[in-house]
């Protein structure tokens, strides 16, 4: 097990390298100059080129590359030419925000997407199955957008029971923070958790199908034993694989969602960021949501050793 997640750590590194590096090429080739965006109307040759100086976009590509390499490896990120404040606080500002909403989105996937997936494998073509399928066919066409606008329409402003717009920290009170942050996080929790829903039903039924299952059945086992400690820990390898998948897919439609509910977080900052040209804090943000991602997978790939013990002795 041991070896199996040190190669996955080596892969890591190699493709976080590949990702910045992607992104520096990307910006190198857009048409956009941020020296431009942040000189406003009519700049002159002499401010177009005092900003580039101090961007740094006078030197060479490989040159910028690299420094912003090393001085990110000791922490340093740099400092946004737009808000003039260090990347590194801001991102870390801005984290817990979004690392909590999506947190509790997961949540909300997990009760949809296991109980409802379970209810639907244990009555495989009955009346629920059906019912279930449906519900998950139906909120996997629903975009995290057209979800949160739905969500304010009849929760916040036909029924006012939680805020249309705001965020209010952890440090308010737990009352507070689940109340700003229940429609957001069902946003994002309403794709992943029918995706969820389906993974589990199909990946349970092919369980309940196997014939350990059927000889534990045969020794009389009790149906909360078999479908618990023996179905259900074998049916859950493809679950957790879709659950990296979803974590992702979270942080990406936390853009969206955090600007339509005014939440301070990542995606807002992202959004800012590319509309004034702040590719100091852009370059800063990939590197910070490629290693998160990396990080989920590496949890994913570990816990692969508790669902499947051969691979504990690879």
């Amino acid at each position: 097990m041991t070896r199996f997640i040190t190669k996955r750590l080596l892969l890591a590194v190699p493709t976080i390298i590949l990702v910045t590096l992607l992104v520096f090429v990307l910006m190198e080739l857009s048409p956009t100059d941020p020296a431009a965006a942040l000189a406003g109307d009519n700049p002159t040759p002499e401010r177009l080129a005092e900003l580039h100086q101090m961007l740094g976009l006078d030197k060479p590509f490989h040159t910028r590359y690299f420094e912003w390499g090393w001085n990110a490896l000791q922490g340093d990120f740099g400092v946004s030419a737009v808000t003039h404040q260090s990347v590194v606080s801001d991102l870390m500002f801005r984290l817990p925000i979004t690392a909590s909403l999506v947190i509790l989105a997961l949540i909300f996937s997990l009760v949809m997407g296991v109980g409802l997936g379970a209810a639907a494998a244990l009555n495989k073509g009955g009346v629920i199955d059906w019912i279930m399928n449906g519900i998950a066919n139906l909120l996997m066409a629903i975009p995290p957008f057209v979800a949160a606008v739905l969500l304010v329409l009849f929760l916040a402003i036909m029924s006012p029971v939680f805020p249309a717009t705001g965020y209010a920290n952890l440090s308010e009170g737990i009352g507070p923070w689940l109340q700003s942050s229940t429609l957001p996080a069902l946003s994002l929790a309403i794709i992943p958790g029918a995706l969820l829903m389906r993974q589990v039903r199909g990946a349970l039924v092919d369980a309940l199908e196997e014939d350990y299952v059927r000889t534990a059945r045969a020794k009389g086992l009790q149906r909360r034993m078999v479908v618990g400690k023996h179905a259900a820990k074998n049916a859950a390898v493809p679950v957790v694989t879709v659950l990296g998948l979803v974590v992702t897919s979270m942080l990406s439609g936390a853009v969206v969602v955090e600007k339509i509910f005014a939440i301070p977080g990542l995606g807002s900052l992202s959004v800012e960021s590319v509309l004034n040209g702040d590719l100091i804090t852009l370059q800063g943000m990939v590197l910070l949501v490629a290693v998160i991602v990396t990080l989920v997978n590496l949890l994913i790939d570990a816990s692969y050793g508790y669902f499947n013990p051969r691979l504990r002795t690879r």
